[in-house]
C-alpha cells in the first residue's frame, strides 16, 4: 500500500511541473505519422532531476511534458536488465534475457519496429554517442544471440532497412579481425558514407541513404569534447527524414549517461543529461511545430543507483547544497520514467513494463504487428 501511495505521489508531482509550459498536448484519437523515440541510457528519475538543479538559462525539457508513466525494466530471466534486453524490448514488444539483441528466449528472431514500418514505406533512422553497433541502437535492427558480437552486428547494419545512422563504431566496418571492408560493402547497398564530421553532407537526399562513423568505437563524452554531435545529428536526421511523406521512426540514444553511472562519475553525468535535454527540446520544437509527430523520452534503465541529496559537513546537513551520489557501479531494478508527446501521447501513461511501449508505438501510429 505505501508503495501504491509513492507513486502515485512521484506521478501528481511530475504533472504539476507540467503545467508550467506553454505547450499543449494534441488532440486524443489523432494518428502519429512520425516517431522520435529518444533512449537516455541509465537515466532514471535522479538522472532527469539533475537537469532540474544543474541547467543553466533554460528551462529543463522535461517540463514540457503533460503525458508521464513509469516502466518496470527487468528481464524475462534477469531482475535487473541490461541494455541489449531492454532494448529489445522496446523494438519487438517481447521481453528476453540479458545480452540478446533481437531475439527471444529461444534465440528465434523477433520483427522489430523498424522491420514493420519500412515495408510500409516509412524511413528510419538510429543516433547514438555510442558505437552503432553497441546494444541499444543494435536492437532496431540485428538479431545475434550475444550483444558482444560486434563484427556480425555491423554486418548486419549493412543489409537492414535503416535509412540514417550517426555514431561511433568505425573499427567495425573497416578494422575488422575478419579483414572484411563493410565501408565499401555500405556504399555498394546505397549508403553515402561519412567518416569526418556530421556536416560531411550539406544537402540530403531523400532517395540516398547516409552512415555517418566518427569514431572507432564510442564517441567522445562531454568532458572530452564530444560537443554538439548529438543535437546536430538530431537536426540532420530529423531534416532527412521528413522529407518522406509517409512518415518516419527515429531512435536517438544518450548513450553516455549509463556509462558515468557505471563509473560513479557525477560530473560527467550530469553534463552527458544536459547534452541530451537539448535534444529533447529539439525534438519537441519540431512535433509541436509539424503536428504529427510522437515524441517518447525514456531510459532502458537506472544505472548507478544515482542520488541527490541535501549535503552534510561536519555532521550537519546544508539543504540549499545539492550533492550527487551513488550507490553501486552497476544497473539498478528502480522503475524508470517515461514522457510522450504528440498523437497518442495519452496511451503512455500509467505504470506498465517496458515491453509493452512497443505495442503503444504501433497503436499510436494505426499500426499492427
Amino acid at each position: 500500500m505505501k508503495q501504491n501511495k509513492f507513486f502515485l505521489l512521484l506521478m501528481l508531482s511530475f504533472m504539476v511541473a507540467g503545467c508550467n509550459t506553454a505547450v499543449q498536448p494534441m488532440p486524443t484519437g489523432q494518428k502519429a505519422k512520425n516517431v522520435i523515440l529518444l533512449i537516455g541510457d541509465g537515466m532514471g528519475l535522479a538522472q532527469v532531476s539533475a537537469s532540474f538543479y544543474y541547467q543553466e538559462g533554460k528551462s529543463p525539457s522535461f517540463r514540457r511534458f503533460k503525458q508521464i508513466g513509469l516502466l518496470n525494466t527487468s528481464s524475462a530471466k534477469e531482475k535487473v536488465t541490461d541494455s541489449a534486453s531492454s532494448a529489445t524490448a522496446y523494438a519487438t514488444g517481447v521481453r528476453t534475457y540479458n545480452g540478446a539483441i533481437g531475439v527471444g528466449m529461444d534465440t528465434a528472431v523477433l520483427e522489430n519496429v523498424v522491420e514493420i514500418l519500412s515495408p510500409q514505406g516509412y524511413s528510419t533512422g538510429l543516433i547514438a554517442t555510442s558505437s552503432i553497433v553497441h546494444a541499444t541502437p543494435a536492437s532496431f535492427y540485428a538479431h545475434i544471440d550475444a550483444r558482444g558480437k560486434y563484427e556480425e552486428i555491423a554486418r548486419q547494419l549493412v543489409y537492414s532497412d535503416i535509412d540514417f545512422f550517426a555514431g561511433g563504431g568505425y573499427q567495425f566496418f573497416n578494422k575488422r579481425k575478419d579483414g572484411l571492408n563493410y565501408l565499401d560493402s555500405l556504399n555498394h547497398h546505397g549508403f553515402n558514407v561519412a567518416t569526418d564530421n556530421i556536416n560531411e553532407f550539406k544537402k540530403l537526399d531523400l532517395a540516398e541513404k547516409y552512415a555517418y562513423l566518427l569514431a572507432d568505437d564510442g564517441m567522445p563524452n562531454m568532458l572530452n569534447g564530444r560537443g554538439d554531435f548529438l543535437l546536430k545529428a538530431t537536426q540532420k536526421a530529423i531534416g532527412h527524414l521528413k522529407q518522406d511523406t509517409d512518415g518516419f521512426f527515429l531512435m536517438v540514444e544518450g548513450s553516455q549517461i549509463d556509462w558515468a553511472g557505471h563509473a560513479n562519475d557525477a560530473t560527467s553525468l550530469i553534463r552527458e543529461v544536459l547534452d541530451f535535454d537539448t535534444v529533447i527540446d529539439e525534438a519537441l520544437d519540431f512535433a509541436e511545430k509539424d503536428g504529427n509527430t510522437l515524441v517518447i523520452v525514456t531510459a532502458d534503465h537506472e544505472t548507478g543507483g544515482f542520488s541527490l541529496s541535501a549535503s552534510s559537513n561536519f555532521g550537519r546537513s546544508d539543504y540549499n547544497i545539492v550533492t550527487p551520489s551513488f550507490s553501486t557501479k552497476n544497473h539498478s531494478t528502480s522503475l524508470i520514467p517515461i514522457f510522450a508527446f504528440g498523437p497518442g501521447a495519452e496511451l503512455f501513461q500509467g505504470v506498465y513494463d517496458n515491453n509493452e511501449v512497443f505495442d503503444k508505438i504501433l497503436q499510436a501510429m494505426d499500426k499492427s504487428k
